[in-house]
C-alpha cells in the first residue's frame, strides 16, 4: 500500500497596530523689544527687533505647527494697525511685523482683527529623537509723522492671552483650525524712550556791499530750532571771534581792520542778542516742529576802514 504524505504550510502572521502619536509639548519665549532712545522730532521711522523661540518634543519625525498669537498689548489698538505704545494717555503708533520689509503685521488668530492680521504659521520639524527647535525674528517699527509727542518712556506689555502660542501636530490643519489648542503664554514687552533733543541750523547774515559807513546798515537772517515737544530751551549767540561781551560791539575783521556790528532780537534793534543766560538770550519751548527766529543785524555809523570783505563767526548755542 502506498503511503502518501501530505504537507501543508502553516502561515504565521502578526499584525502590528500603529503606535499612537506621542503628545507634543513645547516651551516658548519672546525677548523684549526695545527701540532704545529715539528722537520723534526727526520725523522718521525707528526700527528694532525681538526673537521668538520655541522648543518642542513629541513623536519622532513629526511636525508641530505653532500659531504665535500676539494681540494688541496693554497699549491697545483700534484697528490692529497701528498698535500703541503709551505714556500716560499719550499714544505712540507702532506695530510688529513678520518681515523685515514691515509689510506683514504679526497678529493673532484670536483677536478681532484676525481676518486682516492673523498670526504667522511656524512649523517645527521633530528629529528622530522627537525634538525640534526654531526661532523667528519679530520686527518692530515706530511710525514716522509723530514729531509733536512729548518726551518720555512709551511702552506696552504683552502677557496672558496677549501673547498666546497655540500648537498641534501639523496634520491638525491650519492655525485657524488649531485655534487656542494647548495655548501657552510667552510674555514680553515693547518700549521706546522719546529723548529730549534739539537741533539747530542758521543761515549767513550778509550786510551786502557798502561804500562809507555814515548811516545804519541793517540786515537779517534766520535761525531754525527743532526741539522735542514741551522741552524748554534757550538760544544764545556768542561774542564772535573777538569775544565781545557787549552783543552790540562784535567785530567783523579784514586783516588788521574791523567793522563794529551788533545782533538783536527785535526789528527796532533795542534788544541785543547775546549769551548771558536770562539777560539777552532767547527762551522758547519746543513743539517737535521747526521754530524760526529772526536775527536782526546792524552796522552803526563809524569810521570806514579800508575796502575789503569783512567777516565774523558767531557760535549759536541751544541749551535744553
Amino acid at each position: 500500500m502506498a503511503v502518501r504524505a501530505i504537507a501543508a504550510w502553516l502561515a504565521v502572521a502578526c499584525a502590528l497596530a500603529a503606535s499612537p502619536a506621542a503628545a507634543q509639548s513645547c516651551n516658548f519665549s519672546i525677548s523684549a523689544l526695545n527701540f532704545g532712545s529715539i528722537n520723534l522730532a526727526a520725523n522718521t521711522t525707528f526700527t528694532s527687533s525681538a526673537t521668538f523661540s520655541a522648543s518642542c518634543n513629541g513623536t519622532p519625525n513629526a511636525t508641530v505647527r505653532l500659531c504665535p498669537n500676539i494681540d494688541a498689548g496693554s497699549g491697545g489698538s483700534t484697528t490692529g494697525s497701528p498698535r500703541f505704545l503709551v505714556n500716560g494717555a499719550t499714544q505712540l503708533n507702532f506695530n510688529l511685523y513678520q518681515d523685515g520689509a514691515y509689510s506683514a503685521v504679526w497678529g493673532s488668530n484670536l483677536w478681532g482683527f484676525a481676518g486682516s492680521y492673523p498670526s504667522p504659521t511656524i512649523d517645527v520639524p521633530l528629529n528622530s529623537s522627537g525634538v525640534g527647535n526654531v526661532s523667528q525674528t519679530i520686527y518692530g517699527q515706530i511710525w514716522s509723522g509723530q514729531p509733536t509727542l512729548p518726551a518720555g518712556l512709551y511702552a506696552s506689555s504683552f502677557s496672558g492671552s496677549q501673547a498666546s502660542v497655540a500648537y498641534a501636530y501639523s496634520t491638525s490643519g491650519t492655525c485657524a483650525v488649531i485655534g487656542n489648542s494647548l495655548a501657552t503664554n510667552a510674555p514680553f514687552t515693547v518700549s521706546a524712550t522719546n529723548a529730549t533733543i534739539c537741533s539747530v541750523s542758521a543761515a549767513t547774515l550778509n550786510f551786502g556791499t557798502a561804500g562809507v559807513l555814515r548811516a545804519n546798515l541793517d540786515a537779517t537772517t534766520s535761525i531754525s530750532v527743532t526741539c522735542t515737544n514741551q522741552a524748554p530751551y534757550t538760544v544764545a549767540l556768542d561774542g564772535g571771534v573777538s569775544g565781545a561781551t557787549d552783543p552790540t560791539q562784535r567785530k567783523m575783521t579784514y586783516g588788521g581792520a574791523s567793522v563794529t556790528y551788533g545782533l538783536y532780537q527785535d526789528a527796532n534793534h533795542t534788544m541785543p542778542w547775546g549769551n548771558s543766560a536770562g539777560v539777552n538770550t532767547v527762551a522758547q519751548t519746543g513743539t517737535g516742529l521747526a521754530q524760526s527766529f529772526t536775527v536782526y543785524g546792524r552796522v552803526p555809523p563809524q569810521n570806514t576802514p579800508s575796502p575789503g570783505t569783512y567777516s565774523d563767526t558767531v557760535v549759536l548755542t541751544v541749551s535744553y
